[in-house]
């Protein structure tokens, strides 16, 4: 039987799962996760849980054409976990069908609610050519 729950509500979910865990340690074994469509929702999960208990400013994951992929996180230079380019293209997909945001550029904010009380992420889509970026900004 097809789950038929949006996306959005499994995210919130899924943040509400992994809220007690080490976000960094559960985005690191993504990789080997057997369902990618999965994958793609906790890693989007994972990366709020992260960016509200480390005080990220931002958070982004991009791909090139080439399947290249880069996660970068604002507050600091080291680049976080790459979940690798099959979940990367998922994560993209599920953003935009989240969001509804479509074309070479958007943004719209996202309420997320976490356990007791929620947070409103600013989600930015942009496509550059080959390559697409979402970026996920956190409140000061």
């Amino acid at each position: 039987m097809k789950d038929k729950r949006s996306l959005h509500l499994k995210v919130q979910e899924l943040c509400d799962c992994y809220a007690t865990t080490d976000p960094l340690k559960e985005m690191s074994m993504l990789k080997t996760d057997e369902d990618k469509d999965e994958a793609a929702l906790k890693w989007l999960a994972l990366a709020t849980l992260h960016g509200i208990n480390a005080y990220a400013k931002k958070i982004s994951i991009a791909r090139s054409k080439d399947g290249q992929v880069k996660v970068m996180a604002e507050y600091r230079k080291a680049d976080l976990p790459n979940p690798g380019p099959e979940i990367a293209e998922k994560i993209i997909d599920s953003v935009r069908k989240i969001t509804h945001l479509e074309g070479e550029k958007g943004s719209t904010p996202l309420a997320m609610g976490i356990r007791d009380g929620s947070i409103e992420i600013t989600v930015k889509l942009e496509k550059d050519g080959d390559n697409e970026t979402v970026t996920l900004k956190f409140p000061e």
